[in-house]
């Protein structure tokens, strides 16, 4: 199994029950989701996997996303923000106008 350089975790406001709820759903976060992994593969960035998550209990910030191992948590109001942080890590930085602090 190749280790992935950066594993992005898209909020999908999931509850335990299954049920999708809370701010980051409202948001649109599953387009955006969408839009990321289509991003991906047309810059054919290697090294990159995404997944969606339960609620990351960070409401108020969402949609938001985490880089790990990077350990860096993002906010992803649209498409813009995911460009901007899809070309910090193709330029192995930091999309810190994103960053949540």
């Amino acid at each position: 199994m190749n280790k992935p350089a950066h594993h992005l975790f898209v909020c999908g406001s999931f509850r335990a029950n299954g049920e999708r709820q809370g701010v980051c759903h409202k948001k649109d976060s599953m387009s955006l989701l969408s839009y990321l992994q289509g991003e991906i593969q047309d810059r054919m960035l290697e090294g990159i996997e995404v997944a969606v998550t339960g609620c990351m209990n960070v409401c108020v910030k969402g949609p938001v996303m985490v880089d790990y191992p990077a350990g860096n948590y993002y906010r992803v109001p649209n498409t813009d923000a995911l460009d901007a942080i899809l070309d910090a890590i193709e330029g192995d930085t930091v999309a810190e106008e994103f960053l949540l602090t």
